[in-house]
């Protein structure tokens, strides 16, 4: 059985590039991480390292094992982090991680329902865009995420994650007021083909290729953002129209842009993610429900 501890020693020693260097960044001496790297030489059974002049090279064996470690180490951060997490979820504490449309929306309503309802259920806020999002969760980074997808832009869920449906945020057109189709209810995409677009994040820029694609064309697009309120005063300015879910109307800030339902009717998949053993802990179940809730009250809409 290969120590840990003598593992993280031959993972920093790969790194750095030297026994000195990685003394330097573990805090060790220079004999006590020669005694754990000859040590983990033992317990390999064949040599790690090798001399050549006053230089160090890493074995072939050496080279598998760094291939191993990374991921070793990385599993046991996750590990202590997940173990972290469940202590936190058992005092009331409950890591949620967004994103911004999200955070502006379905969260004020999750947070003050819980304030009115279970005061000692402490809510702390990240953000950041899938699959990032889902990232933290399997980290113990944070204890549940909101996230979105679209449909044929699906990402693979890990088994490890519970995932709870909340909503389907059919998407707009953002237009400038003084915009010829601002009048109608809903425009075709195609009827936009000429325009020049805004795009939002990664995957929401992905999913604007895809659906102009399906209706026969490449949209134009001249700037990049995944800040909303920047989106909205560059659809303002007239630099360009944009896509987005219709979450974002609920905080629509400029009274120049006006949103218009896209046709055909395009929408994102938005669901909450937490780790499986952690879904019917009590805080976590909390947040959970008043989450489903605030969606319900959206879906009503």
């Amino acid at each position: 059985m290969l120590d840990s501890r003598r593992l993280r020693t031959f993972h920093e020693v790969v790194t750095t590039g030297s026994f000195t260097a990685a003394a330097r960044s573990l805090g060790y001496t220079q004999p006590a991480v020669t005694q754990q790297i000859r040590a983990l030489e033992r317990e390999a059974g064949v040599p790690l390292f090798t001399r050549k002049g006053r230089r160090m090279y890493v074995t072939e064996a050496g080279r598998t094992l760094a291939r191993h470690t990374e991921e070793i180490l990385g599993r046991l951060r996750d590990a202590e982090q997940q173990l972290q997490a469940l202590a936190r979820l058992r005092a009331g504490r409950v890591r949620v991680c967004a994103f911004p449309s999200a955070n502006a929306t379905l969260i004020p309503e999750t947070v003050a329902g819980l304030l009115a309802d279970h005061p000692a259920v402490r809510v702390e806020l990240q953000e950041a865009e899938p699959p990032e999002s889902l990232h933290r969760v399997l980290s113990g980074a944070c204890d549940i995420a909101l996230s979105f997808s679209y449909p044929g832009l699906r990402p693979e869920v890990p088994p490890e994650l519970a995932e709870i449906d909340l909503l389907e945020d059919r998407l707009v057109v953002l237009l400038p007021v003084g915009h010829p189709l601002a009048r109608r209810r809903a425009v075709r995409l195609a009827e936009l083909a000429q325009a020049r677009w805004v795009a939002g994040c990664s995957r929401c820029r992905a999913n604007l290729l895809q659906i102009c694609a399906e209706e026969g064309f490449e949209p134009d697009v001249v700037f990049t953002t995944d800040d909303n309120l920047a989106l909205q005063s560059l659809v303002a300015a007239g630099v360009g129209i944009a896509v987005v879910p219709s979450l974002v109307l609920s905080f629509l800030n400029l009274r120049q842009v006006t949103g218009r339902l896209v046709e055909p009717n395009v929408f994102r998949r938005v669901s909450a993610y937490a780790l499986r053993e952690h879904v019917q802990l009590p805080a976590a179940e909390l947040v959970l429900e008043h989450i489903r809730s605030a969606a319900a009250a959206r879906n009503g809409c």
